[in-house]
């Protein structure tokens, strides 16, 4: 997304050189549409001879006849026979002249332009060799320092001030490596591994894509981030912040299942449907016969779009159903940052080893859940914004129904200048690429500000669920600088307001960092 510049096609003189070119060869021999511009040289020569024939000979005709006319009328001389016969002479050494330059041309084209024999012609391409493979990997290393006031210690540690002090640490947060790469012209894989999550390794997106298996839309099986959500869609690498919002929480995300998807052909309105098992555990598994059933849909379209990223509108709805095996589920969440370590014996004694939940509903028996979500984002410029809202319901086993919102709304300016491009495949923001990055371009790379406000209530009366609860807001301030378009440094502030159903009221701020490479 480099700014314009001028380039050498700005200025053209007023009479471009002649530039002589060698002609191409094919084993040492002249290309056939060589040899037909030679020919049409030929020819041109010819007929320019033809025409300059015509002429002279016209001359001396009309010589001849005003020689007779002008002898005619008394008083004026007419042309006498040696003048005429001088006229015809001329002519006639033209045309031998014209003639020698043409024998010299033809003889001088035949020893240039020997025959080219079929078997010189073009050799056919070779086919594609399957199947291929590229790996590819990304990691992102993460240190946080927190504070807390009195009451969010001990709200988190649940009575307990020590349990709920958050200690300061560096973790990686994700690292990855991944296979992708076609089995065949139309079947496409992704075979990607993570080694910082709990439970390391895992499986991440594992999965077998068929290009036009229904109509024009494709097909995929395998685990993969289920189509509801514009935060979850947008991949962790392009990510304005460390991490998502907090109705994230609501997300099936990865699940094990099959899934059809497309775009119109102007890319304008994108749509996607899957079915899956549900829920998975870190390695796609799952299983049970009561239930364990989910569905996931998104549609997207742009209202206002300028076709090159630097204008549109874009809006977008979703909807799962959630029948889970196990009969339970459990919505909770951190504030928008995680860092812990599970190696024993190297957290200090009595206090958490990872950044523990604010809010949370506890397991809550389950007969399904139905989950709606509206997308709205927009670009103009150096300037992106997108929000959502989630609101999901819980059919409880032997109690009401229950309702559980969130929402985010979120910002970003570029101060150097660039766009944040958008995918209309997928119908997602895509990641900012600097228009000159440092190192050999000797540019300052790509400056982002950018801000979020995030909403997550646990908190309705009539669930069962065995966990507290609550009300959680986060305000988080971001500062991003993408050094090139694969190198990126992070920094977040993030204030967290918790209202907690026992505790009441309590603050905490989070300042971390990032570092994230990716190839």
């Amino acid at each position: 997304m480099g700014s314009p510049h001028t380039t050498d096609e700005d200025s053209v003189p007023e009479i471009a050189p002649c530039i002589t070119r060698k002609r191409p060869l094919v084993n040492g021999q002249p290309q056939p549409q060589t040899r037909r511009r030679a020919l049409r040289q030929l020819l041109s020569v010819r007929l320019c001879a033809a025409v300059l024939i015509s002429c002279q000979v016209s001359i001396a005709f009309a010589q001849s006849e005003a020689g007779r006319f002008l002898a005619a009328v008394p008083g004026e001389s007419a042309l006498s026979a040696s003048d005429e016969t001088h006229s015809v002479a001329d002519v006639q050494t033209q045309l031998l002249e014209l003639q020698k330059q043409i024998d010299a041309l033809k003889h001088a084209k035949a020893v240039e332009m020997p025959s080219v024999p079929p078997t010189a012609a073009m050799a056919k391409p070779e086919p594609p060799k399957y199947p291929t493979v590229r790996l590819t990997g990304f990691f992102q290393a993460d240190a946080a320092w927190f504070h807390q006031d009195a009451n969010n210690r001990l709200t988190i540690g649940n009575g307990v001030p020590a349990d709920g002090d958050i200690q300061d640490g560096a973790d990686f947060r994700r690292a990855r490596l991944a296979a992708v790469g076609k089995v065949w012209d139309n079947v496409n894989y992704m075979l990607e591994m993570d080694f910082a999550f709990p439970g390391r390794p895992s499986f991440m997106d594992v999965w077998m894509d068929i290009d036009n298996a229904i109509g024009s839309n494709s097909l995929r099986i395998g685990q993969f981030r289920q189509p509801i959500g514009m935060d979850g869609q947008t991949g962790v690498k392009d990510m304005t912040f460390l991490e998502r919002g907090l109705p994230f929480a609501f997300l099936p995300f990865r699940q094990i299942g099959a899934m059809t998807y497309g775009h119109t052909q102007d890319e304008q309105i994108t749509w996607a449907f899957s079915g899956f098992r549900y829920p998975a555990d870190q390695f796609g598994g799952n299983v049970g016969d009561n239930g364990g059933y989910g569905m996931a849909a998104r549609v997207t379209g742009l209202l206002v779009d300028s076709c090159d990223d630097s204008r549109l509108v874009h809006v977008g709805v979703g909807y799962s159903f959630l029948n889970p095996a196990n009969d339970a589920v459990q919505y909770r969440n951190q504030p928008e940052f995680f860092v812990g370590e599970n190696g024993a014996g190297v957290v200090p004694p009595g206090v958490p080893s990872q950044v523990p939940v604010f809010v949370d509903t506890g397991a809550i028996p389950t007969d399904n859940i139905n989950l709606f979500n509206a997308e709205l984002a927009m670009s103009s410029g150096s300037f992106h914004a997108q929000s959502e809202i989630f609101y999901a319901t819980v059919q409880q086993k032997g109690g009401p129904r229950v309702t559980y919102p969130g929402a985010y709304a979120q910002a970003g300016y570029i101060l150097t200048g660039e766009t944040r491009a958008y995918n209309r495949k997928a119908g997602v923001f895509g990641r900012i690429k600097p228009k000159r990055s440092v190192g050999s371009e000797c540019g300052p790379g790509a400056w982002e500000v950018a801000g979020r406000w995030s909403y997550l209530d646990l908190s309705d009366s009539k669930s069962l669920g065995t966990g507290p609860g609550g009300r959680l807001n986060n305000i988080t301030g971001g500062l991003n600088w993408y050094l090139n378009p694969y190198t990126k440094l992070q920094l977040n502030y993030i204030h967290a307001f918790l209202d907690n159903p026992t505790f009441g009221n309590s603050d905490a701020d989070v300042v971390a960092m990032r570092a994230q490479i990716d190839f």
